[in-house]
């Protein structure tokens, strides 16, 4: 079969690494699988599926992922497909408008449980006509499935959840960096990983250190356009000198390993790779109590309350304090990140196309 799936670039993020472990994967299966990005710049993303043989296809380079001249693209490729698979919102919709008049099968990924644009009249109506373009629409969790029926009503063929997924023995299996401590020695650490845009919220782990002894460091991985932001707000709070920005990094595995605590905190989520990524290495994993996070961590990790710097401060603490409940946590989400092996998300989406 021939699939070609359809995304705004490789820069950092959740469904741009779904793309490096999901498409390989989907050629093993002898589908041809092709990348079309609507920003082709070089990344560390592209170059690993490049070398994984996947064909890449580049709209241009640096210019807007709105640019109109991606749905022309979209359109003289379609007929070359079987499927049409988008991530992203910008995708979905060219996609959609791209699709008109032509015999075209389109599939999307949800990956958010929400989204602003829900919020406003003109805006709703033109992604509920979007969804209604696809024969299947997939769900990255059970709370993303319910608040787009909540939003879309029956007018979608096909709805279902497939768990986004990792590859869980290569996170297990990683040896612990060292970058860490020779950034911080003999300290206790603490690290996020993703990208500094709005729906994160590193900003209640920034002022939680404030609340921490000394000893412990924050490490975040990752870059965006609220970096500066988050540099501004570590010196307010006092705490620059124990906030490590790590940037965009590629030993993600070996990071995590080496740190003492995994923490996600966010305003919402669809469902975080990053969070089964943290849980994959044996290591506590405390997350906000929001949507998509919630989910994930419940009756294994920690759940704190949505911005409360105190709350996850505490419950740091306490983890600290306790060997044997630290232990525990470890392994509990250490067993539940398998639930989410990225093989079991492949086979899922190959039933899809097949079906």
């Amino acid at each position: 079969m021939r699939i070609l799936h359809v995304i705004t670039s490789l820069r950092v993020g959740g469904a741009e690494k779904l793309m490096v472990d999901l498409l390989p994967r989907l050629r093993e299966k002898g589908h041809q699988v092709d990348l079309l990005l609507f920003d082709g710049v070089d990344t560390q993303f592209k170059s690993q599926l490049q070398g994984s043989g996947v064909n890449i296809i580049s709209c241009g380079i640096g210019r807007s992922v709105y640019h109109p001249a991606n749905i022309l693209k979209l359109r003289k490729l379609m007929t070359q497909y079987d499927v049409i698979h988008t991530h992203n919102y910008a995708p979905q919709i060219y996609a959609a408008i791209a699709s008109i008049g032509k015999s075209v099968r389109l599939v999307t990924t949800e990956h958010n449980s929400s989204n602003r644009r829900r919020k406003y009249k003109w805006f709703s109506m033109i992604d509920r006509w979007m969804y209604r373009r696809y024969s299947t629409v997939i769900c990255i969790a059970d709370k993303t499935l319910d608040n787009l029926k909540d939003f879309v009503g029956n007018n979608v063929a096909d709805m279902l959840v497939i768990n986004n997924g990792v590859d869980v023995n290569r996170f297990a299996s990683a040896n612990p960096s060292t970058e860490l401590e020779k950034l911080a020695p003999k300290s206790r650490k603490i690290i996020m990983v993703a990208g500094f845009r709005w729906e994160k919220d590193q900003d209640t782990i920034i002022r939680a250190l404030n609340l921490l002894p000394d000893r412990f460091h924050l490490f975040l991985v990752g870059d965006g356009v609220r970096r500066a932001e988050l540099e501004k707000l570590a010196n307010e709070e006092n705490v620059s000198k124990r906030v490590h920005f790590m940037g965009i990094k590629s030993n993600v595995p070996e990071l995590l390993h080496a740190a003492d605590y995994v923490v996600m905190s966010s305003h919402f989520e669809g469902l975080s790779l990053s969070s089964v990524e943290g849980m994959s290495v044996g290591k506590p994993f405390l997350a906000s109590d929001v949507d998509g996070l919630r989910e994930v961590t419940a009756n294994v990790g920690v759940l704190f309350p949505h911005q409360d710097a105190q709350a996850l401060a505490k419950a740091i603490m306490q983890l600290e304090l306790s060997p044997t409940e630290y232990e525990k946590v470890s392994m509990a989400c250490f067993k539940h990140a398998a639930m989410y092996d990225i093989s079991l998300m492949a086979e899922q989406y190959n039933n899809v196309y097949l079906n």
